[in-house]
């Protein structure tokens, strides 16, 4: 009896091993009509944060450069840049105030991993603060779109 038993087991075992073609299949499909769903959504969320990095990097910068100004009576010339906030300066105009510990500790980079472009003065502020987006070309539009201070919707002081 016992060996009975033992052998109605390997020959289900054997018939219900494995999934079907069709099955997985459909599976893959389902998989599919998630993605095609789920995608457009996840990827619209990394542009919106990779917008809010780039206007947080720009507060935080912009909060340098009012330091900066507030010891030296002026912002860093174009020529100084923004490399004006993590070492002092070795070109004119001298800063007068320099602040011992720098005003940042690093310069951020924007989200494309380039560095964010500085004009003193600004055509459009007192300060220019900008990036060309993710293609690094000026111009165009979404992500490959110029991001940048003066139309963010705050004023200079």
């Amino acid at each position: 009896m016992m060996a009975q038993g033992v052998f109605k087991q390997s020959r289900i075992g054997r018939f219900q091993s494995g999934f079907s073609m069709i099955e997985i299949l459909v599976v893959l499909v389902i998989i599919g009509l998630l993605v095609s769903i789920v995608a457009p959504n996840v990827l619209d969320r990394a542009d919106g944060a990779r917008i809010q990095k780039v206007q947080a990097d720009f507060k935080a910068i912009e909060t340098a450069l009012k330091m900066y100004r507030l010891d030296n009576f002026s912002y860093p010339s174009s020529e100084q840049g923004l490399e004006a906030l993590v070492s002092k300066p070795t070109i004119e105009p001298i800063p007068r105030k320099y602040k011992s510990s720098a005003y940042l500790d690093s310069l951020p980079m924007d989200p494309w991993n380039r560095p964010y472009l500085y004009l003193s003065p600004g055509e459009e502020k007192e300060f220019d603060i900008y990036t060309l987006g993710a293609d690094g070309i000026s111009g165009g539009s979404d992500q490959n779109g110029d991001i940048n201070n003066w139309s963010t919707g705050e004023d200079q002081e």
